[in-house]
């Protein structure tokens, strides 16, 4: 469940889509019939591949981190909770919290990398952070299945690395929001200079 959540916080839609796929081919007892619907695996998959391509472009990766504040921490918790009812291990609000509130935690991490990453000037550290993290999320996913514990060893390491990482980017995070509100407000000053024009 902590994995699952720490997954989802960075990208929900592959972790509805891998959790799927290994229900629905056997690999594993353990994935809700809920995620093996094919209507859920091609939701996911569709939401999957739009996320991917946004995920790699300057600033529409920040913005669809911003999207995604709510939706990411919701999917964590959905699924941690249907993981729980399927083990019976754990009952499903605790698990439903613990899940929800990792995504939550993961997600800022994300976000406030991204932002830090799109400070730079060049455009191909966006591409190599985000298959860093896709592919990060389908290995730790992958290896879940097979040995939770340690899966989540990993996910609560990777998830305090990140977070130590962010603390250290908080000028780039803020050169950022400075950059953002600079290019707005020449946006509004060329609008208010073209209507005068006209």
């Amino acid at each position: 469940m902590f994995t699952s959540g720490w997954a989802s916080g960075i990208n929900a839609y592959a972790v509805v889509l891998l959790l799927g796929i290994f229900g629905a081919t056997g690999l594993s007892d353990e994935v809700p019939e809920a995620l093996q619907r094919p209507d859920v695996l091609i939701a996911a998959g569709v939401l999957f591949l739009i996320e991917a391509v946004a995920d790699k472009i300057p600033y529409v990766d920040s913005a669809w981190d911003a999207v995604h504040t709510v939706i990411r921490p919701v999917s964590g918790a959905v699924v941690a909770a249907l993981l729980a009812g399927q083990s019976g291990s754990v009952p499903e609000l605790a698990a439903g919290a613990v899940g929800g509130s990792t995504a939550l935690v993961s997600h800022l991490v994300k976000a406030g990398t991204r932002m830090a990453v799109n400070s730079s000037p060049e455009p191909f550290s966006n591409v190599i952070v985000s298959l860093a993290e896709d592919l990060g999320v389908a290995a730790i996913i992958t290896f879940a299945i097979f040995h939770p514990v340690a899966a989540a060893s990993i996910a609560g390491a990777l998830l305090l690395a990140g977070i130590l990482t962010v603390y250290f980017l908080v000028s780039r995070i803020r050169r950022f929001w400075r950059r953002r509100t600079e290019r707005r407000a020449e946006k509004r000053l060329g609008q208010a200079v073209a209507q005068r024009g006209g």
